[in-house]
């Protein structure tokens, strides 16, 4: 396994993937950020056409999202078109329930849960404690915080960013592109793309 980025994001990878049992090759960056629990610096992304053919590891995108940007995702992609693939990270303090179904590259972090019936994309962060009930419909690079509530039916269109401890009620919809503020609790389907925080939340931007 390769870790695509060195900062927090990826330390928290780092352990779970050692946690998951995975060896880990490395992790690439712009910087050198010296070992991360002692995983070593590759170099920056240029490094990875050096993995040819059979031995090209897995990957995972250890960059953050804090945004709406489709960053992640572009990248997933790029480096699955050039050989990588990008399994399922799954926390083993996490639980996805049966008939849940997660893409490929999505994160799964610690005390996560996730219920029957729901569907996840790509590339996208379940973050340490956040909880997405039955039936939910996530979409691909979307990044549900820590502590983050959704209920049961909802869907979350690509490249959200859902903040730290929201609260979104049972059957809404939010469109793709939307950043939901920490703390907000969503009550009214959101079809517009921007910012929205508060409870109940109200667009900002």
């Amino acid at each position: 396994m390769v870790v695509i980025g060195g900062g927090g994001h990826a330390k928290v990878l780092i352990s779970i993937l050692k946690k998951a049992g995975y060896r880990i090759v490395g992790y690439t960056d712009k910087t050198d950020r010296g070992p991360i629990l002692g995983i070593g610096y590759l170099g920056d992304d240029t490094v990875l056409g050096g993995f040819a053919g059979s031995s090209r590891p897995s990957a995972v995108i250890g960059i953050g999202k804090i945004d709406a940007s489709p960053l992640r995702l572009g990248m997933q992609r790029a480096l699955h078109a050039s050989g990588f693939t990008f399994p399922v990270i799954c926390s083993p303090q996490a639980v996805i329930n049966e008939d849940a179904v997660v893409g490929a590259g999505t994160v799964v972090m610690d005390r996560v849960v996730v219920n029957s019936g729901t569907v996840i994309g790509e590339a996208s962060i379940l973050n340490t404690a956040s909880i997405v009930e039955h039936d939910c419909r996530i979409g691909d690079n979307v990044h549900i915080a820590s502590g983050a509530t959704l209920a049961g039916g909802v869907t979350v269109g690509d490249h959200c960013m859902i903040g730290m401890g929201c609260n979104v009620i049972q059957s809404i919809s939010i469109s793709p592109g939307c950043i939901i503020g920490a703390g907000a609790t969503v009550v009214r389907d959101i079809s517009v793309p921007g910012t929205y925080v508060g409870s109940p939340a109200k667009q900002i931007h």
